[in-house]
């Protein structure tokens, strides 16, 4: 045979096998898979790129950091303190933040000691493109003390001698203090809405509004009738469920949030809000005993941001 007949034989045979190649590799393909994969649908190709837009883009994140004002509504105490005997409630005592002066907060910063004065963290993720959503950890280092000077209420049982019907408190019979601090530790959702000005640009006005829900982390700093709360030194038992660490997991808290954000310079923002916060706090550690409490905070928060 010529060997140009052969190689027209040859190639009119590939030609042949082709077709039978390519059905072959798809029923292998399907054979391994189970069946071929069905095509995205437009509107899910459309969610699946906003989702990637959101969290892959730049400026995504934010931090701030700032100080706060706290004023507390007035409320009940209880201590119980089983070893002694006792088991009162003092009645609507009224309380304050701690009495910290501008000029103590601007020596804390100017000392690089940033967690003297009550100071506040956000840190949010925007989950979509529009940047007006997010999910933030909120960290609020509030600090409460009871007012002294102030007559309760007391009830129960107690047989130390000035504790009647009504008290008188004073730094020697009722030093019940938060002071380092009471912390609120949340996780909040975040909502912003434009006001005025240019979109994410210098100039950029919006309402921002906050709802979360977390864990109370206090450190309790008391004395009362004489006895005082010891939980050792700070950098020993820092935290969290032993009774004489430093910082314990007290209670849980919620809260509410509103203010204004104001874009000053590229990525840099500034933020006034006013938050509400209602908290349960139980077995506070007090001498030989613990305490219980509910409480309601009014809370003014200015602070200074970033986005990333």
């Amino acid at each position: 045979m010529h060997t140009t007949t052969r190689s027209s034989l040859l190639l009119a045979a590939l030609l042949t096998l082709l077709p039978c190649s390519a059905a072959l590799a798809q029923s292998v393909v399907i054979a391994q898979n189970g069946a071929p994969a069905a095509e995205a649908t437009p509107a899910a190709n459309a969610v699946s790129t906003q989702f990637n837009k959101a969290v892959n883009t730049d400026e995504n994140w934010y931090f701030s950091w700032g100080y706060s004002r706290q004023q507390y509504a007035p409320s009940d105490i209880r201590v119980t303190q089983p070893e002694l005997g006792y088991d009162y409630t003092v009645r609507q005592a009224k309380g304050s933040d701690f009495p910290s002066s501008v000029g103590d907060s601007l020596s804390s910063l100017f000392n690089l000691d940033f967690t003297n004065p009550q100071e506040n963290i956000r840190i949010g993720k925007f989950l979509n493109p529009e940047k007006t959503f997010a999910v933030e950890l909120n960290i609020d280092h509030s600090k409460y003390n009871v007012d002294y000077g102030q007559t309760v209420a007391v009830d129960g049982t107690v047989t130390t001698p000035g504790a009647t019907s009504s008290m008188t408190i004073t730094p020697q019979n009722f030093n019940y203090a938060l002071h380092n601090g009471l912390n609120h530790i949340m996780v909040n959702a975040v909502w912003l809405h434009r006001l005025r000005g240019p979109e994410q640009k210098p100039g950029d006005l919006q309402l921002i509004s906050r709802v979360g829900a977390g864990i109370l982390l206090p450190h309790a700093d008391n004395i009362i009738f004489g006895n005082a709360n010891e939980v050792g030194p700070k950098n020993e038992n820092v935290c969290c469920f032993k009774k004489n660490d430093w910082w314990q997991i007290n209670g849980w808290t919620a809260g509410v949030e509103v203010g204004l954000r104001y874009r000053v310079y590229k990525s840099m923002f500034v933020e006034l809000t006013n938050k509400i916060a209602y908290g349960v706090l139980r077995g506070v550690p007090v001498y030989k005993g613990t305490a219980d409490q509910t409480l309601w905070m009014n809370e003014q928060v200015l602070s200074a941001g970033f986005v990333f």
